[in-house]
């Protein structure tokens, strides 16, 4: 039996006779207070910022302070402080952060500790690196102060502390290193002296993932732990009116069945000593739900309602020039609307989450992605103090967004389960698919209108958009960020579109919809860059303009931007016709990171297929550039999976979908060959989660049209009659 073994405090922070090193940062890097010190006391007042541990036999351990879903936050972060600590790669190892917003706060979001945005390598960049400078220097200062040489005469190299005639480990140092003052001021390398980083390097956590041995929420074991399996209302905001467990309690193995309730749902759960035996109890189980206040609308009547809102003034997202005004004078208008399903994030590994209640305390293991919320949120639930509600960061199978849910939906129906049970034994909520494609929070549903206005020459002078959806950020821990009803993540990628346009606006409404959603990889981009580049192409299209020459003419200002639209271009050989080939082109900047993507599609008796995908990519400085190609790759393949046949409909308030058989994913027959180009930069390093994502429906979609004519308007592409091989 695997069991988690529960590292306390004083365990972390000290590994025996070894060396914890926590500092303090200037202010510039959003790190403020009295200075640290390093002790091995462990009773004293420790940083606040502990990320590196180095042990007596040479092991050092980076404490990551994002989870790792698959986006490479366990080989990336380590990269940083190996780099500026001279570590050699082999006795790197990672480890990941309790939850503690101030020692692992994500310097992007003010206080909070959590992962997304493609901001992990971006906001640690600095933070990282120079908790790395700082702990050589003081394995340097206590080598100095050892062997009684100056402190200029030692060098660093590949995890050795040496000097003329002496030589020594980090380990062997390390008792040492942790009686020296932490330095106030380190000074980082000078990025042409990189060693590690902008170089390939093994995943840290590939070996495990690849023997069994990497721990996710699924292998957790606690001794008594019961399996968690709930019925939940089939629809949204419906309330639990009553249930019969009497067949349930008579399946084997099945333990309780209890009735639960939070803010963000309810329903009933079976608990039972395995999952199957606690689904078999679900299954048996009969419920009358209260839907006086449930949601009843099907797809086609919000897409209705939308239509209507879309054809009435909206909030003002950006506003330059006169677009309504240059309209009338242009010499040609052009028109196109856009619709987007709501989509699913169902990621590898469905929701679940173990919670332990004890006396006074709650500790909870999971793929943990927004650990101040949950933390919050729980021990507001169970009336405990913050700090009382305990999260052990464990790897978690995916997420694209939908482990950090604004309302702690499935980490608050774990707790709510175990406070029904009086806490007798932990519990294990696991959600079969199923439950995860039906439970809610899903990319929003969208409904885009465009109109360009063009003078004689068939130049665009006017252009005007508008955008109809929910918010994802509203009710959120981020809720701030709404300006004036805007929304920001419902209009970037439109109110910051680079292409020089003299009157523009960008307008938005926001209806609030009883269907729950949250961000989903790439955010607002999935949809607004669909609607951009598609119309930019329809545009060519409709003036005989090459689709590449018509964004590049449009990008003066924007030199990233061009930079790669024609890298990628170039790499496909674009200008240069292919028998049997159809091009599209798409160009997309989203978390600070710009990509371009050429599409090449054939055709042929059972549909079309996508040949090759070109995909350039500006990331700032490349820390790993194999993870920027698995990142490129996995953008590349959700976003397809989406625009093929991703689909999240209602009927009468009833999701249809349950599971991949009617909510397909690509599949490796699918996946097309895919080139990547990262553009040299020295630039600090920007996301690359997801921005490869929202580029690739676009591009596939203006290649169809280079093909056929005909613009696509509406995804998925299957809903539209488009076929693939």
């Amino acid at each position: 039996m695997n069991t988690i073994r529960n590292v306390s405090r004083r365990e972390f922070l000290m590994a025996a006779g070894g060396l914890t090193l926590g500092f303090h940062l200037p202010q510039s890097l959003a790190q403020s207070g009295p200075g640290r010190t390093v002790s091995t006391d462990l009773a004293s007042d420790f940083s606040p910022n502990a990320f590196i541990r180095i042990s007596p036999d040479n092991t050092v351990t980076v404490i990551v302070k994002h989870v790792e879903m698959g986006q490479g936050t366990y080989t990336g972060l380590p990269t940083l402080v190996a780099e500026e600590l001279d570590a050699d790669w082999s006795q790197i190892r990672a480890e990941g952060a309790p939850a503690d917003a101030k020692r692992y706060k994500h310097l992007f979001w003010g206080e909070a500790q959590g992962t997304g945005g493609s901001g992990s390598l971006a906001n640690s960049y600095e933070q990282l690196r120079t908790a790395g400078a700082s702990a050589r220097a003081m394995l340097v200062a206590a080598a100095a102060e050892k062997w009684q040489v100056p402190a200029a005469e030692i060098k660093v190299e590949k995890g050795i502390v040496f000097s003329t005639d002496r030589r020594a480990t980090f380990g062997e140092l390390a008792a040492d290193a942790a009686k020296q003052p932490v330095p106030t001021d380190v000074k980082l390398k000078d990025p042409k002296d990189f060693v590690l980083i902008g170089k390939p390097a093994a995943r840290i956590d590939a070996r495990a993932k690849s023997n069994g041995s990497a721990i996710f929420t699924q292998d957790v074991k606690l001794p008594g732990m019961l399996t968690a399996v709930v019925l939940h209302p089939p629809r949204f905001g419906a309330r639990l009116k009553s249930f019969d467990a009497a067949k349930a309690k008579q399946i084997k193995g099945v333990e309780q069945v209890v009735a639960f309730s939070t803010p963000a749902t309810n329903g009933v759960a079976v608990l039972a000593k395995d999952y199957w035996s606690a689904k078999k109890g679900r299954d048996a189980l009969t419920a009358e739900w209260d839907e006086s206040d449930a949601f009843r609308l099907g797809s086609a009547d919000i897409m209705n309602e939308y239509k209507k809102l879309a054809s009435t003034p909206g909030l003002n997202a950006r506003k330059d020039g006169d677009a309504d005004a240059a309209m009338k004078s242009a010499a040609k208008t052009l028109e196109a609307a856009y619709e987007f399903p709501y989509l699913a994030h169902a990621s590898m590994e469905p929701m679940n989450c173990v919670v332990k209640i004890d006396a006074g305390a709650c500790e909870i293991w999971n793929g943990e992605q927004f650990q101040t919320a949950d933390q919050a949120a729980v021990a507001k639930l169970l009336g405990l103090e913050a700090g009382q509600v305990r999260i052990n960061q464990l790897y978690a199978g995916g997420s694209f967004g939908r482990r950090a849910n604004p309302k702690s939906d499935f980490v608050l129906e774990a707790a709510a389960i175990a406070k029904a049970t009086k806490g007798t034994s932990p519990v294990k909520l696991v959600w079969g698919r199923e439950d995860d494609m039906r439970a809610g929070f899903y990319r929003p549903m969208y409904y885009h209108t465009l109109k360009a206005g063009l003078d004689a020459q068939g130049n665009v002078v006017a252009w005007k958009h508008v955008i109809v959806g929910q918010s994802t950020i509203s009710g959120s821990l981020f809720e701030a960020a709404v300006k004036d009803g805007i929304d920001p993540t419902s209009v970037e990628g439109a109110a910051n579109l680079p292409y020089n346009i003299p009157n523009l606006a960008v307008e938005l409404h926001t209806p609030k919809i009883g269907v729950p959603v949250q961000w989903w990889r790439s955010v607002g981009s999935t949809h607004t860059a669909f609607a951009t580049e598609c119309f930019l192409d329809e545009i060519a299209h409709a003036t005989k303009k090459d689709p590449f020459e018509l964004r590049r003419s449009l990008l003066g200002q924007h030199p990233r931007h061009r930079a790669a639209l024609e890298l990628a271009a170039q790499k496909a050989g674009w200008g240069k016709p292919k028998q049997g080939i159809a091009r599209g082109i798409a160009l997309h900047e989203s978390f600070n990171t710009v990509v371009a993507q050429v599409v090449e599609v054939s055709k042929n008796k059972a549909g079309l297929k996508i040949e090759r995908v070109i995909c350039a990519v500006d990331c700032g400085v490349a820390v790993n550039p194999n993870i920027v190609a698995m990142q490129m790759e996995s953008g590349i393949g959700f976003g397809l999976s989406a625009a093929l046949a991703g689909a999240i409909t209602l009927r009468e308030g009833i999701v249809e979908q349950s599971n991949f058989h009617d909510y397909p994913v690509l599949r490796m027959n699918q996946m097309p060959k895919i080139e990547l180009f990262i553009v040299p930069s020295t630039g600090k390093p920007t996301g690359v989660g997801e921005p490869a994502t929202p580029v690739i429906a676009p591009a596939l979609a203006n290649a169809i049209l280079a093909m056929h004519g005909k613009p696509i308007r509406a995804l998925p592409m299957s809903s539209q009659g488009v076929t693939f091989a």
